[in-house]
This record gives C-alpha cells, sequence and structure tokens, in this order.
C-alpha cells in the first residue's frame, strides 16, 4: 500500500487512541479517515504526531475495533442511536450494518422492534427506503423514518388521500395521490425524504396543454424513469413516464379499448425485459387486468383478464400481482390466499393455483386485510392475514412464517435495506425484521 507511516494517534473528545493506517484503511476511500490521506493511505499532514477529533471517545473505541475485528460490539451504557450518529459522522455506517444484520434471508429475519404509528386504522401503505429507512403513508400524511428509524419532519398533502409512495434514492421520495397534491396542483410530486420540501412536481401534458389528473401506482427503473398510472377528465387514462433527473413527462402509454391501465393497483419493472407489468386488481374493478407493456414500441407483449369462459371464482378475485423473470410467470393471489402462477410465454393462458396455502388456513381476524405480494433475493414473500410466509425455489415450497402475537392483520409489508417492514391495521403499528449476522467462528 505505500504507507510510510503507519502508525496514527488520535485524540477524540479528551481520549488517547493508537492504531494503523491499515486499520483505518479498512473504513474506505468515502470516509472521514480517507479524507485524511492521500491516494496511498499516508498522512497528509505529518506535522503533528496527534490528530484531535471533538466527538465521543466511548463510541470511537467501538467504532475503530469494529474496524479491527469485524465485530460491533456495543457496551451497555451506549445507546445504539448515538452510536449510530457517530458511525455516521465518521461515514462507517455501512460497516456497522454489515456487522450488526446478516445478509438478508426471510427464513432466518427475527422481529427487531415495533414502532406505533399516529393514525390508527387507516394505514395505506410502507415502502422500505434503500439504506434502511422506510416512510408509512396514512390518509394524507407520510411518515418518513431514517435507517436509525427516528422520524422526520413529516410530508403533509393538506387532505388529499395518498395513493401509493415510493423512494427513487435515500432522499427522494415519490408520492401521488389526487389531482391536488398538496401545495401543487397534479396528481404526482418529489420530497425530500429529510426536510420534507417540494421538490419537483410531475404533469401530465395532453395535445401541448397541461393537465391535472390522479396519481395512482408507482415504479422506478434503474435508467431513471418514474412510471405511474394517472386518470384524468379527458384523455388522460393510462401510464405516464417521467425522467427522475428533470422531472420532465417523457412518455405516455394510452389506455387502449377495453382495458383499464389508468386505474392499475400495481406497477412493476421488469429489468431484465425492459417491460412494466401493469396489474388492475379486485375490489377496485369487477375484472382484473394484468399485461406486459413495452414501451420502445407502444405495444402489449402479454395479457391476461378474468373476462371470458372458463373462469373461475378464484380468479376473479386475484388480490396481488408480482412478475417472476427468473421463472419466466406472474403470480397471482386470491382473497382466499391461494398463490397461483400464469406463464408468461403463453398470452391469455389460465391460472395454474397452488394448494400449498392451505396448510396456512385458521381462524380468521376480525378484520382481514389484502394479501400482498413481494420477491427478494430469489424468495417470495406472501401476507396472509396476520403473518408473512415465505416460499423457496422454483416451485415456491414455503419454509418459514413471520409472525408475532399482535398487532392485527398486515395491510402491507416491503423489503429493502437487509429488512423487512409489516405494518399492521391495528394502531398503524409496524414492525422490523432483520436477519442476525452468522455466528463468529
Amino acid at each position: 500500500m505505500g504507507i510510510q507511516k503507519d502508525r496514527v494517534r488520535f485524540n477524540v473528545g479528551g481520549r488517547i487512541f493508537e492504531t494503523t493506517a491499515t486499520t483505518l484503511a479498512i473504513a474506505g476511500r468515502h470516509s472521514l479517515f480517507g479524507a485524511m490521506f492521500d491516494d496511498n493511505w499516508n498522512l497528509r499532514n505529518n506535522d503533528t504526531d496527534e490528530h484531535f477529533i471533538d466527538r465521543n471517545p466511548d463510541c470511537f473505541a467501538v467504532l475503530l475495533d469494529l474496524l479491527r475485528t469485524g465485530e460491533l460490539y456495543i457496551p451497555s451504557h451506549i445507546p445504539e442511536k448515538l452510536l449510530y450518529r457517530e458511525a455516521m459522522f465518521y461515514g462507517l455506517l455501512d460497516h456497522v450494518r454489515s456487522a450488526k444484520w446478516g445478509q438478508f434471508d426471510g427464513n432466518r429475519l427475527r422481529l427487531s422492534q415495533s414502532i406505533s404509528g399516529r393514525a390508527p386504522g387507516d394505514g395505506t401503505a410502507i415502502r422500505a427506503g434503500p439504506d434502511g429507512g422506510c416512510c408509512v403513508a396514512h390518509g394524507s400524511m407520510v411518515h418518513v423514518y431514517d435507517w436509525m428509524l427516528e422520524e422526520h419532519p413529516p410530508l403533509n398533502l393538506d387532505y388529499q388521500r395518498v395513493n401509493d409512495v415510493g423512494w427513487i434514492d435515500s432522499e427522494g421520495i415519490v408520492i401521488s395521490a389526487s389531482e391536488r397534491l398538496g401545495r401543487c396542483e397534479g396528481g404526482m410530486a418529489l420530497f425530500s425524504a429529510s426536510t420534507g420540501d417540494l421538490r419537483h412536481k410531475f404533469q401530465v401534458t395532453h395535445d401541448n396543454q397541461v393537465k391535472s389528473y390522479t396519481g395512482g401506482a408507482l415504479s422506478f427503473s434503474s435508467d431513471y424513469k418514474i412510471f405511474s398510472s394517472c386518470k384524468g377528465r379527458s384523455n388522460e387514462y393510462g401510464i405516464g413516464v417521467w425522467d427522475q433527473v428533470t422531472g420532465n413527462q417523457i412518455d405516455f402509454y394510452y389506455e387502449p379499448p377495453g382495458w383499464s391501465l389508468g386505474e392499475a393497483d400495481k406497477l412493476q419493472w421488469l429489468h431484465g425485459s425492459n417491460c412494466l407489468l401493469v396489474a388492475t386488481l379486485f375490489p377496485r374493478k369487477d375484472n382484473c387486468y394484468i399485461s406486459l407493456l413495452d414501451f420502445r414500441d407502444k405495444s402489449m407483449v402479454w395479457s391476461w383478464c378474468d373476462i371470458g369462459s372458463p373462469i373461475t371464482v378464484d380468479e376473479k378475485r386475484v388480490r396481488d400481482a408480482i412478475a417472476m423473470e427468473e421463472s419466466s410467470s406472474i403470480c397471482v393471489v386470491n382473497e382466499y390466499e391461494d398463490l397461483g402462477f400464469m406463464d408468461l410465454r403463453s398470452a391469455g393462458v389460465g391460472v395454474r393455483w397452488s394448494s400449498r396455502s392451505r396448510l396456512m388456513k385458521g381462524k380468521m381476524p376480525d378484520e382481514p386485510c389484502y394479501p400482498k405480494l413481494a420477491l427478494h433475493g430469489g424468495q417470495l414473500f406472501s401476507s396472509m392475514n396476520d403473518s408473512i410466509s415465505v416460499f423457496c425455489g422454483p416451485d415456491c415450497v414455503l419454509t418459514s412464517r413471520l409472525r408475532r402475537s399482535y398487532g392485527g392483520s398486515i395491510c402491507d409489508f416491503s423489503i429493502g435495506g437487509d429488512r423487512l417492514f409489516a405494518l399492521h391495521s391495528e394502531e398503524n403499528v409496524f414492525d422490523i425484521w432483520e436477519t442476525p449476522p452468522p455466528p463468529m467462528t
């Protein structure tokens, strides 16, 4: 590494620490320690033998030990949130997270903690952020929590109900709602996660005129596009596309006759095929519509709806859908909490229902919530009343179930930042599930 002066001495809050540049290099180039060295990890200022940092020495000792050993041990007298703030100052949050959590595995998740919200009974959605935080939407409010699960200033839409919410990055939250979205006209806007400030509003233009519209389901692509289902007062029914960076509308897929794209409940961008899954589900519509849209040539490359024969009652009660690109299939779940699968290679085929979920039947809660689906790391997750089931393998074999003893039915859940967040219907409580690190050998 070309280190000329390996031993480094720090005075942190009056306590002396001595380590090596080799140890500090583990922190990485983007850490505070990386800024103190040149490209060869030689100290830039060699005129002193001691570097003073006016921070908490107890936390510095824990973080230095983490760099030395790769293990995180937090003494009982140090609050975790204090350590996280110090880790953020030094640029070591990723190291703390890696030591605190193991690789995400639905079969090894453990309940970490639960947080009560402020609006009992009207939880709309929960969305995990990319850095381990989350946001909770209910009514016209969106409450934002950072990785330390401390609440930031809430986002208030002035009595307009939130339809969907999503993160474009660790600092940007997109919210869709009715025609007048808080402090701006239009159905979708971008807000700062940390301050709550409005950054941008997204407009729909038709015939060179700006139109008011209601924003619905959201999805985001890897090339910085935002997708939203839209319904307006005239021709603005379909799927709008905007650039995340500029906020400009770049495309609009107008609703074909007989379909219902503008009222879609679920959008999912498929990175492998560059297509968008659009699903309009029961009970928003009496009939369910699921399609794949290719925006490169404005075509619908795959579609299914429950109109026609033979259609079973189960197929008319589809509550959620998710594309599984690895198996070229779409998984759906009905109100009876049965999983079904459709082949993406054959348009218009029926649903192949699995009987595995019947093993999970039990006493129905007083206020059951609609089941939801999610994919992460090759595992399929499905909420069922007050629990979340985990399925693995090409046959989606049930391998574990996440459940706690109170909180009521799960109305939504989300995975991100190596955490699973589950929002319950009672008292707007949400749980945080984490994967513990593997035991040290």
